[in-house]
């Protein structure tokens, strides 16, 4: 029933800029923080930023921060991700997730993740 699905990834040539998609269906998008994730080849999935439920709160990876914008439209159930001078080592495919709450143990989960979009950034 839940379902995300990531688009916009491509080629680009280092310096460029491209735009991720993430459309989400099966739960109340608008309630729920989102966030998006990469994984490069031969190494382990990591993040890149999220957002919070009301586009108020943002927080980026070192890595990624001044050059990447998350940000959502909840009348199109959309989270995106405005990738800015991009870098080689921005090559990974890259994710979206539902971000929830665990009161239990009081940290965030990622769940609900989408297949993926590839992002290839050429020297």
């Amino acid at each position: 029933q839940v379902q995300l699905v990531e688009s916009g990834g491509g080629l680009v040539q280092a310096g460029g800029s491209l735009t991720l998609s993430c459309t989400a269906s099966g739960l109340p998008f608008r309630i729920y923080g989102m966030a998006w994730f990469r994984q490069a080849p031969g190494k382990e999935r990591s993040f890149v930023a999220a957002i919070n439920y009301s586009g108020g709160m943002t927080n980026y990876a070192d890595s990624v921060k001044g050059r990447f914008t998350i940000s959502r439209e909840d009348a199109k159930n959309t989270v995106y991700l405005q990738m800015d001078s991009l870098k080689p080592e921005d090559t990974a495919v890259y994710f979206c997730a539902f971000r929830t709450w665990q009161s239990d143990v009081n940290q965030y989960q990622y769940s609900y993740w989408g297949q993926g979009t590839q992002v290839n950034v050429s020297s």
